[in-house]
């Protein structure tokens, strides 16, 4: 009886130990899996039932978060829902999270380590803390006036700071509310399907998703191309390129809308448009020579984040040279997203430099403390500093009497470049709109803002010069917004501009810090600067156009 007593003791010790060896599996090996199961209701309860944290703008919450009283309690709203979309993005408890929510869920939602007051203090007490708080870039004036000047017309406007990278405007038209995908239920799904079948797309991010031609615009990589190149030396020597224009080994003959362009100089061409000239240029600077320089601006860059992935804009690598002629005025199969041309404005404006857009200032945890802050990181050296000089001046021959005088601002030193770009079948479809720019108060070491804005309902006709009609007004407009929040900044300083004060600070450097100042609130945001960029190259003063 003793023996069977143990054997059965044993078999009980056996069945025991396989029991914790399966719990332990559970917990430990499939616990991913199972937190991970679209049936887990769990997950789903935990991660709705706190608020999450704000995405700040200049200091103010654009998002919150309302009590449903629902098994997922908290729900996400949207101040001016509409006019953010592109920015936030939305946090569906349906139909998860994209852009900015997406990308920085894990600190929102409270999840993210970072917000722990030890290391693995989440894991361990499997709890999440309340949700941080995202600071971006984005300044209230800059957006509103793009949203304004776009008026629901399909398009996008993108405007970023030269000399950091900061994108001070990120505007998609037609727009929606992110806060009708926020709860459950058969209206949310509605409003699911009807913003997704849509005709105008209005979740669509138009800033950063879309690739458009970039028509006349593109115009400006060329030049830049030309000029390090060699082929061109001096931009108001003629440059031998005839006109009419006939693309090489074709027949086909490139037409031009502007008069004048026979052997005309780069300044000549830049300034009225001279698809001839443009061209002729891409086409002795060399297939090679054409990828490069576009490859320099960020064209074919697959893996740049803003932190939101942002499409590619592409320049082919294999052309023949008739398509690579039309490549040079940004047509054949040329593509940018608006974002990309704005970059392109920014590297003119900064000496050839590019800096790293990005959309995140800081985050910080729920009670104020640093989590992460957007350190100053250079993206690009597009061209060099001698022919970033040279383009400044061009494009600003282009606004004071050129196809670009519309964005003119009295007072300041504007630079500009319309493009129209044909597309459809047979170049049926109505032109897109674009304009590229950046603007330099009078008494500022360096231009403040660099804006690119397409139209692709532009009601215009196809020419060169209606991308300075339906575009060049909306950059006008965010341009002097980013002007007057500029010289906002340095007169709220002790001793601003005008009364001794470092003209370094004016761009929200601290000279001899290193150190970036928040320019509203002056507090360091801890990024690293050199710190004073006027050191490396001279600071640009062309002539004030005159007022219109």
């Amino acid at each position: 009886m003793i023996r069977h007593i143990r054997r059965a003791a044993a078999f009980c010790l056996v069945l025991l130990v396989a029991l914790l060896v399966n719990a332990a599996r559970v917990m430990v090996v499939q616990a991913g899996s199972y937190d991970d199961n679209p049936a887990n209701r769990r997950t789903a309860i935990a991660r709705w039932g706190q608020p999450r944290g704000a995405i700040l703008v200049d200091g103010r919450p654009v998002t919150g978060a309302r009590d449903s009283g629902q098994q997922l309690r908290w729900e996400r709203t949207y101040t001016q829902g509409p006019l953010y979309a592109p920015v936030t993005g939305y946090a569906s408890q349906t139909y998860g999270t994209s852009l900015l929510e997406r990308t920085e869920d894990d600190l929102l939602a409270g999840t993210d380590p970072r917000l722990a007051p030890l290391p693995l203090w989440n894991d361990l007490t499997r709890s999440r803390r309340p949700g941080g708080t995202v600071v971006t870039t984005i300044r209230a004036r800059t957006q509103e006036a793009a949203y304004r000047g776009l008026a629901g017309r399909r398009g996008a406007v993108v405007a970023v700071e030269p000399s950091s990278g900061r994108i001070l405007a990120l505007v998609s038209s037609p727009s929606y509310d992110p806060g009708v995908l926020s709860g459950t239920g058969a209206e949310v799904a509605r409003a699911w399907q009807r913003l997704n079948a849509a005709r105008d797309r209005p979740m669509l991010d138009r800033a950063i998703r879309e690739t458009y031609p970039p028509g006349s615009a593109f115009k400006i990589v060329t030049a830049a191309a030309a000029l390090d190149a060699g082929v061109v030396t001096d931009v108001d020597a003629p440059t031998g390129i005839p006109d009419p224009f006939v693309l090489p080994g074709t027949r086909q003959v490139l037409p031009n809308e502007a008069s004048g362009c026979e052997n005309a100089s780069l300044s000549y061409a830049i300034q009225w448009s001279c698809n001839t000239v443009m061209a002729g240029l891409g086409v002795k600077v060399g297939l090679a020579g054409m990828v490069d320089a576009a490859r320099g601006f960020g064209f074919d860059d697959a893996g740049l984040r803003i932190p939101s992935w942002v499409a590619k804009s592409t320049f082919d690598t294999r052309m023949s040279p008739d398509q690579l002629a039309l490549s040079s005025i940004g047509q054949f199969d040329t593509a940018a997203t608006p974002l990309q041309m704005a970059l392109v404005a920014a590297a003119v404006a900064n000496n050839g430099d590019i800096a790293q857009p990005h959309l995140v200032e800081r985050t910080t945890t729920a009670r104020g403390g640093a989590v992460e802050s957007a350190v100053r990181r250079g993206y690009r050296q597009a061209m060099s500093p001698a022919t970033a000089r040279a383009l400044r001046e061009l494009m600003v021959r282009a606004v004071e009497d050129g196809t670009g005088t519309n964005a003119a601002i009295p007072d300041a030193v504007v630079g500009g470049k319309t493009g129209t770009a044909q597309h459809g079948l047979g170049n049926t479809g109505t032109p897109y709109a674009w304009f590229i720019a950046w603007a330099q108060a009078a008494d500022a070491v360096q231009p403040a803002v660099a804006v690119a804005v397409v139209v692709e309902d532009a009601e215009a006709d196809r020419t060169d010069i209606s991308g300075g009609g339906n575009a060049a007004p909306i950059a006008k407009a965010v341009m002097e917004e980013a002007l007057k929040l500029e010289a906002e900044g340095r007169d709220a300083r002790p001793g601003g501009m005008g009364q001794g004060a470092d003209p370094g600070k004016s761009q929200g450097m601290e000279r001899g810090t290193g150190r970036e100042m928040d320019q509203r609130t002056g507090w360091e945001t801890g990024q690293e600067w050199e710190a004073d960029d006027s050191r490396r190259h001279p600071p640009f003063r062309p002539r004030i156009p005159r007022s219109p």
